[in-house]
């Protein structure tokens, strides 16, 4: 009896997947089977389809138990069954790399691939390439090359394919069957057009020339397969981006010429690789764009939703080009495809005008509950990136988003939506109240441990300066009574700071804090417990010590230094200038390499630290202070490349180069950059790279002490002179010759200034970080900055030349202010703490007045003869 499933049962997946609760040990018990006689090929199917699924979920063969099913299955190639005979070549390829002598199928695929049954030919030729290796790829070189030409063009196109990824095992057997693969680019069909050139491409990919002289040639012959033009594209679009080719390159007219074709994946293929091409104007988008308009209006789904995800990507950099596209957008915002619809919006939001932001947003609340989480997060974004280009529309945007905070959702959706609203609140001070009043609510509800921890840190840092800040008490204490014991610690942290900053505040938060002691969690205890004492001292430097800015050093960099001292006991106390500082968080679009860039590059300072420590020569500068960002000391083309990355220490730099030779006919040996400085720092050492061979990258050291009578001299330009001996060598086997001689390599100079000498910290709350290091050393100067412009450019340059943190947002300078004031803080080496605190006035030109306060007397000098 054959039991019926209806319509509900099949949605719930009762019965869906007849191989659920297979079990590995019973399946190859039943492949015993394939030795009986006669074969049954519909069992042997079934069997073969339960071992397939077994391997692609990930089931472990033993080698012996493949093996033993292999060989088993191999006399199911004795049945004329052809669904049975493809499933064999599918299982072959399957067990190829866990089976031991799959070799044994060769001569039957090698029947198989040149019989005269054309539905096991193309199989055949897969499966044995497949479980082929190099010393046999000889013995069917032969086959290989007649397939490949071969007028069936499934047996063609499988021939192909399989060359393909035979390039990687053996590249040089390949490249022999380059005529064949000529031959099958011209055939008719268009799979076999198109499997021919992928083929061609990728045995000349590395040959910038070659590559040339192929996509001339098939650029002027035509071709027939659409698939074919749409990766002639992407290798016009790759040669052009490697040859930085201008947009008069006949590879451009090309891809151009292509949004004129008949076939329509063509036409798209075209028009998004001129939109994602680099450094294209508005002008030259312009055909790419009017393709993509026309598609916008395409009764194929596909095709218009193709259109606006490439629109909405080009509105990112350039929605001047777009706003042509307005009405045709705006007609997408009722599709019955949502996706598409959500896509017509968010671009809508990019290029439309201030005028238009209500009615978007009444337009996206009428379907954005029935879109999915991943494109509501799509509309998040692109509401965030119109509060920054409208900010007087915050405060729809503002309530928009708090619906939206409502609504059901996932993690990801939520997280976005509450990033806009910080976002909001950071870039516009008048719209804070209004943002934490929404964020309070959300939190009441909030099931996501890592958003209302986010939540109550900004709390915790804003609140505290609103005009009324006991309203948020009650939203704060609330976690505590309620929440998890993360959450639970983070609300007692954000009390914390609202009775350091508010003393009418402070009797209730003690009394808060007394109840928070009696908490079941350590963590939350511990924190009660230190906050409490801290808070009835009654100290402004403590509690900014403390409670706002709290340590700025590295915690796994801690762990390791604390660590390493529990080894080596000494009588002194834990030294906390020992430890590295902490990452600052950096802007996406400035990428400066300070120990925040090493981490991102899995390379933390103390990293260097072990690398440096174990050069002899280097073992007693003491801790690390910081490293640079890597400078590059030659053209990139160059025949010695080099590139120099500076370590400061407390009274020392050691400059690395990293050294490449590209010369393949050449060594290079002891090689040493002798530095010569400018000012009155002294070089001590060099460190010499032993041997440079060819393309292998080694490192030499300089180690120069940093001037001790004038301590304020920090700036210093060296002139590099690469200096080494040189032994040519045969490039084929790179043998080198017995007899070398001497040579040098002139770089480019190599300059160290004040931002070497600091790392960026970050204060989140400046003023008490001021009030911390005191007016004890504090000096001021004026500065007129002729050559600035505008403020914006006298913020970003001062920056950049101190090489300190931006705190509470000063980075960011109000449009149409003709003053404005920036907060830097950062560590001196030494670890000396240095704040900045610069007013900037804008006339005729920008004229600036610098305070600087630190815990010692020579960096605030340092900072301001630097500056001067």
């Amino acid at each position: 009896m054959i039991k019926k499933f209806d319509k509900k049962d099949e949605e719930s997946g009762s019965g869906s997947n007849p191989f659920q609760h297979l079990e590995k040990s019973a399946v190859l018990q039943e492949a015993r089977i394939f030795n009986e006689t006669p074969i049954n090929p519909r069992r042997c199917l079934h069997i073969l389809t339960k071992i397939i699924y077994l391997l692609n979920q990930g089931e472990h063969f033993g080698t012996t138990e493949a093996t033993e099913a292999f060989f088993a299955m191999t006399r199911l190639f004795q049945s004329n069954d052809q669904t049975l005979r493809r499933m064999c070549y599918l299982t072959i390829k399957e067990m190829a790399n866990i089976s031991e002598d799959v070799i044994i199928v060769t001569s039957s695929l090698t029947k198989d691939m040149t019989g005269k049954e054309d539905v096991y030919r193309g199989p055949a030729i897969r499966a044995l390439c497949r479980i082929t290796d190099t010393t046999m790829l000889q013995a069917i070189e032969r086959y290989m090359k007649q397939a490949i030409v071969d007028k069936v063009p499934s047996v063609s196109s499988s021939a192909l394919v399989s060359s393909l990824h035979m390039v990687r095992m053996s590249y040089d057997v390949v490249k022999r069957w380059v005529n064949e693969a000529q031959e099958a680019a011209s055939s008719d069909n268009i799979m076999v057009q198109y499997h021919a050139l992928g083929l061609l491409y990728h045995l000349r990919k590395n040959d910038r020339l070659a590559v040339s002289k192929m996509l001339n040639k098939f650029t002027k012959s035509g071709l027939k397969s659409p698939f074919a033009y749409c990766m002639l594209i992407r290798i016009a679009s790759r040669l052009l981006e490697e040859t930085e080719g201008g947009h008069d390159s006949p590879l451009f007219d090309f891809i151009e010429s292509c949004l004129r074709n008949k076939h329509e994946m063509v036409v798209y293929e075209a028009a998004s690789a001129i939109v994602h091409m680099p450094n294209c104007t508005a002008r030259e988008l312009a055909p790419a764009v009017s393709v993509l308009q026309l598609f916008c209006s395409s009764p194929k789904a596909a095709l218009r939703y193709a259109a606006v995800r490439t629109l909405n990507k080009v509105a990112m950099k350039h929605p001047s080009a777009v706003t042509a596209c307005n009405l045709d957008l705006e007609n997408l915002i009722t599709d019955s495809n949502r996706s598409i619809a959500t896509l017509a919006i968010t671009t809508l939001l990019k290029t439309g005008s201030e005028s238009s932001v209500d009615r978007l947003m009444k337009q996206i609340s009428s379907f954005v509950s029935e879109i999915s989480d991943e494109f509501k997060v799509v509309v998040v974004q692109a509401i965030s990136a119109l509060c920054q280009k409208y900010p007087r529309k915050h405060s729809v945007m503002m309530n928009f988003l708090s619906n939206m905070l409502r609504d059901d959702g996932g993690f990801e959706y939520k997280r976005a939506i509450v990033d806009c609203i910080i976002g909001i609140i950071e870039e516009n001070p008048e719209s804070k109240e209004t943002g934490l009043a929404h964020l309070c609510e959300f939190i009441e509800d909030c099931e996501h441990t890592v958003l209302a921890t986010k939540i109550l840190h900004l709390l915790g840092r804003e609140g505290p300066r609103t005009p009324s800040p006991s309203k948020y008490i009650r939203f704060i204490f609330n976690r505590v009574v309620l929440e998890s014991e993360a959450v639970r610690a983070a609300a007692v942290s954000a009390l914390a700071k609202f009775g350091a900053q508010n003393d009418d505040l402070l009797p209730s938060v003690l009394v808060l804090m007394q109840r928070c002691m009696m908490d079941s969690d350590d963590e939350v205890r511990d924190r009660a417990t230190f906050y409490m004492n801290v808070l009835q001292q009654k100290q402004k430097a403590l509690n900014a010590a403390y409670i706002f800015n709290g340590l700025s050093v590295s915690i796994p960099g801690l762990e390791k230094s604390l660590h390493q001292y529990t080894l080596e006991p000494s009588e002194k106390p834990f030294d906390m200038k020992t430890v590295p500082l902490a990452t600052t968080p950096i802007n996406e679009q400035k990428t400066v390499w300070t120990a925040a860039r090493l981490s991102a590059s899995n390379v933390p300072l103390y990293a260097f630290t072990e690398q440096l420590s174990a050069i002899p020569e280097f073992q007693g500068l003491g801790p690390l202070f910081k490293s640079s960002e890597p400078v590059q000391l030659t053209e990139a083309e160059t025949e010695y490349v080099v590139r120099c990355i500076k370590h400061t220490f407390a009274s020392h730099m050691v400059f690395q180069f990293d050294c490449t030779n590209t010369l393949n006919d050449q060594l290079l040996q002891k090689v040493v950059v002798q530095m010569e400085p400018s000012e009155a720092y002294e070089v001590l050492q060099y460190v010499p790279a032993a041997s440079l061979p060819y393309s292998q990258p080694g490192s030499c050291y300089c180690l120069v002490r940093l001037p001790e009578d004038d301590p304020t001299a920090v700036s210093c330009t060296f002139s590099c002179t690469m200096k080494y001996l040189v032994r040519d060598c045969d490039p084929n086997t790179g043998e080198p010759d017995d007899d070398g001689y001497d040579d040098e390599y002139v770089l480019e100079d190599l300059e160290v200034t004040v931002a070497d000498h600091i790392q960026k910290v970050l204060k989140p709350n400046f003023a008490a970080a001021w009030e911390e290091v005191g007016s004890d050393f504090e000096k001021e100067e004026t500065f007129a900055l002729s050559s600035v412009r505008t403020l914006d450019e006298a913020v970003g340059n001062i920056i950049n030349f101190l090489g300190m943190q931006p705190c509470e947002r000063s980075d960011k300078v109000p449009e149409n202010k003709n003053s404005h004031v920036l907060f830097l803080a950062g560590v001196f080496r030494g670890g000396h703490d240095v704040l900045v605190r610069s007013r900037l006035a804008l006339a005729d030109g920008v004229t600036m007045q610098v305070t600087v306060r630190s815990s010692e007397e020579t960096v605030v000098d340092v900072i301001l003869a630097s500056v001067g």
